[in-house]
């Protein structure tokens, strides 16, 4: 796939996804979600690439699923 290699902070990684904050972060604990990286000390952020893939990789939901 052709994504931008973008980083994009929490707010935005949780508009992109639909995440909440502590499931973003269980997630990645777990290995299932990409890995932050580090900007600064105190300043993390997301690739939004990795994020993109991610998305594309999760299963979707058939209409037997959903009702």
């Amino acid at each position: 796939m052709n994504h931008t290699n973008s980083l994009l902070r929490l707010p935005d990684v949780k508009k992109l996804t639909g995440l909440s904050r502590s499931s973003v972060y269980r997630l990645e604990a777990a290995g299932d979600f990409p890995k932050r990286v580090h900007l600064s000390e105190r300043a993390t952020a997301w690739r939004e690439d990795e994020l993109l893939d991610w998305i594309e990789s999760r299963p979707r939901v058939n209409e037997h699923q959903a009702a």
